[in-house]
């Protein structure tokens, strides 16, 4: 393994979009320099203006060269940009020996820069926000308390379930608040989605046809299975012995939804890649999210264990949060837990190389002891 370049103090905070909340003000107090870079000095001024930190960062107008021509080794470069405009950050990155963060999942485009990387000393940084992020913390943990209790050798049998959602505070004729551009929502819903059920892999091509009641503490929601849920078998350190009954990782929303979204999924069933940015725009108008919303974070990982002797474990976590006048819920949990990473690269705890939220039980434990010290509120519930 290459020796890992140390951590320069500074850090790069590219894009203010909905995602970005108090975590900024974290790495704030955490780094000894912060630029943070919008489409224009201006409106990187304003952003740290509406977030309370004026004179603690620096305002800077972002474009990909003007990025890379203040990089310096060791510097930590966080994007909070759409998942396609990684690839050419983190190459920049690589470039100048800078760290690189993200709260997305980690793409082909950017896997394939990861041997550059790990080459030269630098940390990737990714799936550090709610979902993906908080989810893999509490799965992690799930399955590290099952198998204390089942044994990993045992031949057992197990369901996970893992679905998140930003959801309106006070419901809405719609059944929903965009938290993210309304395009990656329909781009999301247009992809195919691959889980376990029954105990046999199955894919479906439009998930929000595989859309099912769910209850959780006593309130039902509508949930879907969401991307690809099957490599995370093995993410998440599922024993060989066990067999999956149901792994399904999805997407949550208020009861209601499928039924107020039936003219959207028309659009999606025929529309072409023009047309369905034209609604995407058209969401965005009709359904604006203003400073008066009140958005909701439900976030729900179960897990259910059996043995062939009688054996079982059932646990959860629940993140049931309520944004507020100062921060929307979605801005708290992504941004806070994306500071957390920041903050163990500037620290050094980070190996260089691929990293996600957690990687071991071990290290979500960490994460998660952090996070609710950083007051993002959670229950654990278990049943062995």
């Amino acid at each position: 393994m290459s020796e890992l370049v140390p951590a320069s103090g500074t850090v790069h905070w590219i894009g203010t979009g909905l995602s970005t909340g108090s975590g900024l003000a974290r790495v704030c107090r955490a780094a000894e320099r912060v630029r943070v870079w919008h489409r224009t000095e201006e409106r990187a001024a304003e952003a740290l203006d509406r977030l309370g930190l004026t004179g603690r960062a620096e305002p800077r107008a972002y474009t990909l060269p003007a990025l890379t021509a203040q990089l310096a080794p060791g510097d930590v470069v966080v994007s909070m940009l759409p998942a396609p405009e990684h690839t050419g950050i983190l190459a920049a990155c690589v470039a100048r020996k800078a760290h690189f963060a993200c709260s997305s999942y980690v793409s082909d485009a950017v896997l394939t820069q990861v041997p550059a990387a790990l080459a030269a000393g630098v940390v990737v940084l990714t799936e550090a926000g709610l979902d993906p992020g908080i989810d893999h913390l509490f799965a992690h943990s799930l399955v590290a308390r099952a198998r204390e209790t089942i044994g990993d050798g045992t031949a057992a049998s197990y369901r996970l379930t893992s679905y998140c959602g930003g959801i309106p505070a006070v419901p809405n004729d719609f059944r929903y608040r965009f938290s993210w551009a309304p395009l990656g929502v329909l781009g999301a819903l247009r992809s195919p989605a691959r889980y376990i059920e029954d105990g046999a892999e199955t894919t479906a091509a439009r998930p929000w046809e595989a859309t099912r009641r769910h209850v959780v503490d006593g309130e039902g929601f509508e949930v879907y299975p969401n991307r690809d849920s099957v490599p995370f078998v093995e993410q998440y350190g599922m024993p060989a012995a066990w067999k999956a009954r149901s792994f399904v990782r999805g997407t949550l929303r208020l009861e209601g939804w499928l039924r107020a979204w039936d003219a959207v999924f028309e659009e999606l069933k025929g529309g072409d890649d023009a047309r369905i940015a034209a609604l995407a725009r058209e969401l965005a108008a009709a359904y604006p999210t203003t400073d008066t919303d009140r958005d909701r974070v439900v976030l729900a990982v179960s897990l259910d264990v059996r043995g062939p002797a009688g054996q079982a474990w059932s646990g959860s976590y629940l993140l049931d949060l309520v944004g507020d006048e100062e921060e929307s819920a979605m801005a708290r949990c992504v941004s806070r837990t994306l500071a957390l990473g920041v903050g163990h690269v500037l620290d050094g705890s980070l190996p260089p190389g691929l990293s996600r939220a957690a990687e071991t039980s071990a290290r979500s434990e960490e994460w998660l002891r952090e996070l609710a010290l950083e007051g993002v509120e959670f229950t654990l519930r278990v049943d062995a």
